[in-house]
């Protein structure tokens, strides 16, 4: 083992996801630079070091030392200071203020900073950048301190930074004394990482805080399947497999945790007809207030069912037509007088069957009878078409409930503090997951109407909960379905063909003017074609935008035609790198400026939302942000992201087919692939087809197709709400 000290001149190449890293250092009283390679996670250019390793001979690149241990060592020549401060390590200081800085106090700077930080008001023009500089500076050597300790169980430098801004100054003492908590408390660090570094600290194997760890996360998987339980022999099943211990060991613990009670286990377990049932006890909350307050609001007289009682509903419809200029078909009319008549109404329809007539039809009714509305819609992409469809303001359920951004991660609207409405109206509910639901319809007044609009043909939400087909199937709420195709939507191939598709028809695949169908079974092939299209063919014959137009959805993550891969091949020929596009490397990624992007988690304090979908405009290294531009109901939005949220985001050029919800693009793409055979469902086809505004382009092999539209199982999803609604009303 030998030992090199020396001070790091430049990095070559970095993964910030690994920390491998690639650099040059000019060792200790030479002049001369080395290659040196290794897990160098989070150092910095300027950095002195104190290296462990070996001399090795790569067959490419030569002799070059390969790191094994590292120490960073404050700089103390003015050289390495300026370069240390000036590598973009200290947010806010960038390397013209880095100069500024060194020339006036010289190798004393880190000295000052670190103990006399109030002298720093001596560089002029540095104001209030001061206190930021001096937080800046604090919180690195925070972050420096966990990573020495976290290097060796493969934690990123990313997570690391997400780990101290989480916890800040009990970083240490958590992630030494309660590991299990970063699997619960920091997104991007599952049971896995937690369950390495408690070992690596001597946590038994069998130690009944893992076991119970163990357990969470295995719901906790579910509940990103959709599921709001496991059936306890699945759960026992699950959990051994992951722990590696035998199944006595978490039935011992799941008994441990019925005598403790879900109040400090978290859990909650139940019996039902068929078996015993596992929840997050989260979960079992939320389905309880879900059919709570459906029979709250159920039960309450409503002031506006007696006001229409008196209604002459024909000169009603003759003044609708009127305004809309457009007649309302019988479907419609029972759609509006049932919205009115009955507190809980699911409309459910079809593309082309009228849902947005007949919700402007109702808007403008109760805009007549003096009724105070809201429209909400899960997402601000479906809250902004829903204000273009209907003329009225719609805001995304996040925003219509006041999201109090006090680190409570509560709502300011609820049961104490409901809605001013006398009717609330949710689109695109099919997206509708059992947690959202439960805090919205805590806020909705006991005497109030509800309306909830989506197709309950499409896929159920991302999150856990099927709660529209709940609904629907425990006769809760009054079902009403449109299902006449209007006149002007038979002309369009995507809306016949959609319902193709959902009847368990083969779509027409030629001869139309909005749907085509282009034959490439095989998927590397496929993938080429897809950014042939979007990138020059679909643009030049259709002049559209292929960057903000052109949508790609596939039924897969991975695999030559998935997200993954269409999004690098798709980033590489819509928006190439170029001196004129600052980009951030994040692991294998590039976020370059121009690029559209997606956010896959809810992060309140943004106010950004699972699947909300934007666009780079800027990129500061000084203070170390990207700024992204999202398209609202209200015009556009700039949100700023430090550099450890940055694996909030996604490219989002292509987009699984389940993310698409509740969103409409003007082209739609979609691979089809024998190789998804997997995924082949005749509603993901459907939702796939039903996101396109004015042209589907299907690729790949029509044996998958047909698969698709054979495959009418929709999986199966673990819910308590209907058993729940139905023991309620």
């Amino acid at each position: 083992m030998a030992t090199l000290d020396g001070s790091l001149e430049r990095i070559t190449y970095r993964n910030d996801e690994t920390g491998y890293t690639v650099a040059r250092l000019q060792p200790s009283g030479k002049r001369h630079l080395v290659t040196v390679v290794g897990k160098l996670v989070g150092v910095q250019v300027g950095e002195a070091l104190r290296l462990e390793g070996e001399w090795v001979s790569h067959p490419q690149h030569g002799r070059q030392f390969n790191v094994s241990a590292w120490q960073a060592l404050l700089p103390t020549e003015v050289e390495g200071i300026r370069k240390y401060l000036g590598s973009g390590l200290i947010k806010g200081i960038g390397p013209k203020l880095a100069e500024r800085i060194v020339a006036h106090f010289g190798a004393d700077t880190l000295r000052v900073i670190e103990h006399e930080p109030e002298r720093l008001a001596e560089i002029k023009g540095l104001g209030r950048k001061r206190d930021a500089i001096v937080a800046a500076w604090r919180e690195q050597q925070g972050i420096k301190a966990l990573m020495a300790l976290l290097q060796s169980h493969g934690i990123t430098p990313a997570l690391a930074i997400k780990i101290y801004g989480h916890y800040r100054d009990a970083a240490l003492s958590i992630v030494q004394g309660a590991p299990y908590r970063l699997a619960d408390e920091v997104f991007g660090i599952g049971f896995v990482t937690a369950d390495q570094i408690a070992q690596a600290q001597g946590m038994r194997h069998d130690d009944p805080g893992r076991l119970m760890a163990g357990i969470k996360y295995v719901l906790h998987s579910a509940s990103n399947e959709g599921h709001c339980y496991l059936p306890r022999a699945e759960l026992i099943e699950r959990a051994a497999q992951l722990l590696e211990v035998d199944a006595a060991a978490i039935v011992a613990t799941l008994q441990h945790a019925d005598a403790l009670g879900e109040a400090l286990s978290g859990l909650r377990l139940e019996t039902a007809d068929d078996g015993q049932r596992v929840f997050l006890r989260s979960l079992a909350y939320a389905e309880e207030g879900v059919a709570n307050a459906i029979k709250r609001i159920q039960v309450t007289p409503s002031p506006l069912l007696q006001r229409t009682r008196t209604l002459d509903w024909q000169s009603i419809w003759r003044w609708l037509d009127a305004r809309l200029g457009v007649q309302l078909t019988v479907e419609q009319q029972s759609a509006v007088r049932a919205a009115l008549s009955d507190k809980l109404v699911v409309l459910t329809g079809g593309p082309g069957t009228g849902k947005t007539s007949t919700l402007r039809a109702l808007i403008l009714l109760l805009e007549r009878l003096g009724q105070r509305y809201v429209l909400a819609s899960p997402t601000g992409r479906a809250a902004k078409r829903l204000s273009e469809a209907t003329g009225a303001e719609a805001r995304t359920i996040h925003r219509l409930l006041e999201y109090a951004p006090a680190g409570e991660r509560q709502f300011k609207r609820d049961r104490d503090n409901p809605l001013p409405c006398d009717m609330l109206i949710v689109d695109e509910a099919s997206m509708l997951d059992v947690v959202l639901c439960n805090h919205l319809l805590k806020a909705v007044p006991s005497q109030a109407h509800v309306l909830f609009v989506g197709d309950v043909d499409q896929l159920p939400s991302v999150g856990p909960g099927n709660v529209l087909r709940d609904l629907l199937e425990s006769w809760a709420v009054t079902p009403v379905r449109l299902e006449r195709i209007f006149r002007q939507a038979e002309g369009s191939g995507i809306i016949a063909n959609a319902h193709r598709v959902n009847h368990g028809e083969l779509p027409q695949l030629r001869g139309l003017r909005d749907f085509f169908f282009f034959r490439q079974p095989q998927p590397e092939a496929c993938a080429e074609l897809i950014v042939e299209l979007v990138a020059e063919r679909i643009p030049r014959r259709f002049g559209v935008d292929p960057r903000r137009a052109v949508q790609v959805l596939t039924p897969t993550h991975r695999g030559p035609a998935g997200v993954q891969a269409l999004n690098r091949l798709l980033q590489a020929a819509l928006n190439p790198p170029a001196a004129a596009r600052p980009e951030k490397s994040w692991g294998e990624t590039a976020l370059r400026v121009g690029d559209r992007v997606m956010q896959v988690r809810n992060n309140y304090d943004l106010d950004v939302y699972n699947g909300d979908i934007g666009e780079i405009v800027a990129l500061d290294r000084e203070e170390q942000t990207l700024t992204v531009r999202y398209e609202e109901a209200r015009g556009a939005r700039l949100v700023r992201y430090g550099w450890a949220e940055l694996d909030e985001l996604q490219l989002a050029y292509a987009l699984s087919i389940h993310k698409s919800q509740g969103g409409e693009y003007p082209v739609v793409v979609v691979p089809l692939l024998r190789q998804h055979t997997i995924m082949l469902q005749r509603n993901l086809l459907y939702t796939a087809i039903t996101r396109a505004r004015e042209l589907v382009v299907l690729v790949g092999d029509p044996e998958a197709i047909a698969l698709a539209v054979r495959n009418n199982r929709v999986i199966q999803r673990y819910t308590g709400l209907q058993q729940r609604l139905r023991a309620l009303l």
